[in-house]
């Protein structure tokens, strides 16, 4: 169970009196358990003008917080929640899972952790989930906000919401989406948009995406970028020596990371891949990590059906511990993904000094910056291409790398986690 805290803001006069006549009051904060006797408190602000004001109860929507499942929106959730709950000890955080959870999950102690039935999985229980059962637990616990960092929040509270919407990815590829999820988000999106107090997302892109796409006043959005692991760092020569002899029979080769399912175009990416091989002929392999998601069919029938598949390491679903590695012994990332809304294993790759083919597309420019060379993801040979031009020029791959340094700098999951904090703060007029 969180710990009851009381939050006191203390008005101590300054010790000088002319800095007490030109600055006032200075500010220091205070915090007690709710269970300390009031006597120690009123000993301690003897003399001085105190403020009192009860901690502020967040209630955050952690459906997405599955051991061992963490990615792109986990993985959002698990590093900004982590920082906010321990940066912020004032305040209580009520914790709303669909299913027993990790206790690994529970961050600090002023964490309350909720089990809400049903497991919300398909856009029925979606429903049932946010505009049933969300709503009674917002009143039973008196949150005074609500965060919801997966792109779904409830219509039928009054609780203010700070919505994170990631993307818009079904608005642009309808096909790719499963017809029920489909429906469901172009119906209820809109409306989330409309109805949050304030909307946080991952990048410029998706916020003039956003903008455009439901006429939502720019100024309601803040961007908080994602950030990357600790993890991910680069690897010494001999690191990066055992991590290829144990993935890619100790060859070079380019790395794939993320969800198997058609916006990643893995498709076009292998295509490229037997390209890039029919003309070089190298020994370069291609490490795909990452577990099915859907409308894999095409997929599977080309990884048994493919020449040089023997060059192609599928390695399924890693912790970070282990992608990390992987990530840092790569010659290079390949990242050819229709659309996304940040593109976290392009900062994962840049943090590890791997420097990133990436897609000319939505915000995948924005995170690579001058550390990544740009393809259409829709032209197979341009892929090709420039597989073939970052693996015939090192010198090229060196001013990439130098570039990476820079850009990793501008993200944070420190700064993610400070930005967050702001927007939900907006929502309440704090």
């Amino acid at each position: 169970m969180a710990h009851s805290i009381l939050y006191c803001t203390v008005y101590h006069k300054h010790p000088n009196r002319l800095h007490q006549q030109v600055y006032g009051y200075y500010e220091q904060e205070v915090f007690y358990e709710k269970s300390t006797h009031y006597s120690k408190i009123n000993e301690a602000i003897r003399g001085k003008i105190i403020f009192l004001s009860p901690a502020m109860r967040i209630a955050v929507n952690t459906r997405l917080l599955l051991k061992g499942k963490l990615e792109g929106i986990g993985w959002f959730t698990h590093q900004t929640l982590m920082r906010m709950v321990r940066n912020h000890p004032e305040h209580e955080f009520i914790f709303f899972f669909d299913r027993p959870y990790d206790e690994s999950f529970v961050f600090a102690p002023n964490v309350t952790p909720v089990v809400v039935s049903p497991q919300a999985r398909h856009p029925i229980l979606f429903y049932i989930w946010f505009e049933w059962r969300i709503p009674f637990l917002l009143k039973k616990y008196k949150a005074d906000v609500f965060l919801s960092p997966d792109g779904y929040m409830s219509l039928s509270t009054k609780v203010p919401t700070c919505l994170v919407i990631h993307d818009l990815a079904f608005e642009h590829y309808p096909e790719h989406f499963v017809t029920s999820h489909k429906l469901y988000w172009r119906h209820y999106s809109p409306r989330f948009a409309e109805k949050a107090a304030r909307i946080a997302t991952v990048s410029t892109y998706s916020k003039q995406d956003i903008c455009e796409q439901y006429d939502v006043p720019a100024d309601k959005i803040d961007v908080v970028y994602n950030g990357a692991h600790d993890e991910y760092k680069p690897l010494d020569w001999k690191e990066r020596e055992a991590v290829k002899e144990k993935y890619a029979d100790g060859c070079e080769y380019f790395v794939f990371a993320g969800a198997l399912h058609p916006r990643k175009n893995i498709v076009n990416l292998l295509k490229a891949f037997i390209r890039f091989k029919k003309k070089l002929r190298s020994n370069m392999k291609l490490v795909i990590v990452g577990r099915y998601g859907w409308k894999y069919d095409e997929l599977i029938a080309m990884r048994e059906e493919m020449p040089f598949k023997e060059d192609v390491k599928w390695v399924g679903y890693m912790n970070v511990d282990e992608l990390s590695k992987v990530m840092g012994g790569a010659y290079a990332l390949v990242y050819p993904s229709l659309f996304e809304g940040f593109g976290i294993p392009i900062l994962e790759a840049l943090e590890c000094d791997v420097p990133g083919i990436v897609s000319n597309t939505s915000s995948m420019p924005e995170v690579a910056g001058d550390a990544g060379i740009l393809v259409d993801p829709t032209d197979v040979e341009d892929i090709a291409l420039k597989m073939e031009q970052l693996y015939k020029d090192e010198n090229l791959r060196s001013k990439l790398i130098a570039n990476a340094r820079e850009q990793v700098k501008k993200f944070s999951w420190d700064k993610s986690a400070e930005r967050l904090w702001d927007c939900v703060m907006k929502c309440v007029g704090k």
